[in-house]
């Protein structure tokens, strides 16, 4: 039983670092697009 919930404990925290980083990793990209689209407009 133990094994089963540090398997459960485990697999959340690496589900939630993979969701928070590609969270961060996109906001940086979106954030880099934005740039070079005011920068075309202006």
């Amino acid at each position: 039983m133990k094994t089963v919930f540090k398997f459960m404990v485990a697999s959340t925290l690496i589900v939630g670092g993979v969701l928070v980083a590609g969270t961060v990793f996109s906001a940086k990209k979106i954030d880099k697009y934005g740039d070079d689209l005011q920068n075309f407009l202006h």
